[in-house]
């Protein structure tokens, strides 16, 4: 049995902290987590950083190696595919019910959001076309409005869960190493807000369920090209 303490406060926000920078791509995959570092880093004793690790391990974004430690977990393929099957069912949903509820200011935002992707694909934001903390904040936020139009926080908790599984700064490196696939996603969102400004639920639907889908495809090619490199390369 874990001994208890009384760190609880002070673990979840070491975890927190720790789950922020993964999320954000600052501790890549595969990279190892030393507690010696981190407590020192944060100020604290090894105990609390060894269970925010074990917090973390738990939720799946670290996993424990032998004669390494704690490392930042890389998901297998299909755990990628397999969650994005089920993201692009739910996302697919919010889009159909954004179809009646989106509001006009909501459009502009989505018509931003693709802007700022679509400037760095064009080499306008001097980023190689994605990869940036402005192309991942935008993609993001550009799914995050679909949500918000939607109108349904359980459908928008159980989709942040899912996102929330993989680092967010992942999806745009995939892309930024491929043109064509940049080009596409642009396109998909174009194609998207035209669905939602014309108030088309079952195109809406469509158009983002097989935009998720495609998005989970490219991913998991990714993960498997970085799984084979990652602690053999």
């Amino acid at each position: 049995m874990t001994p208890q303490t009384d760190d609880g406060p002070l673990v979840d926000d070491i975890a927190a902290r720790i789950r922020a920078r993964i999320m954000n791509g600052e501790l890549a995959i595969g990279k190892p987590l030393r507690q010696a570092a981190l407590a020192t880093e944060f100020g604290v004793s090894r105990t609390p950083v060894r269970e925010a690790l074990r917090q973390l391990q738990n939720g799946g974004l670290i996993e424990m190696q032998p004669n390494r430690g704690a490392v930042v977990r890389v998901p297998a393929p299909w755990e990628v595919r397999q969650a994005y099957e089920v993201r692009a069912e739910l996302e697919g949903l919010a889009a159909r019910r954004a179809a009646s509820r989106v509001t006009e200011r909501q459009l502009t935002e989505l018509r931003e959001h693709n802007a700022v992707l679509r400037e760095a694909a064009d080499g306008a934001v001097g980023d190689q076309g994605g990869g940036s903390p402005a192309t991942t904040a935008a993609n993001d936020c550009f799914h995050t409005v679909v949500c918000e139009a939607a109108d349904n926080p359980w459908l928008s908790r159980m989709i942040d869960r899912i996102n929330e599984t993989f680092p967010r700064n992942v999806s745009s490196l995939a892309l930024a190493g491929d043109e064509r696939h940049r080009k596409l996603n642009i396109r998909e969102h174009e194609a998207l807000i035209d669905a939602l400004t014309a108030h088309d639920a079952d195109r809406a639907q469509e158009v983002m369920r097989e935009h998720v889908i495609g998005a989970g495809e490219h991913l998991t090619a990714w993960y498997e090209r970085r799984s084979q490199t990652v602690f053999h390369g």
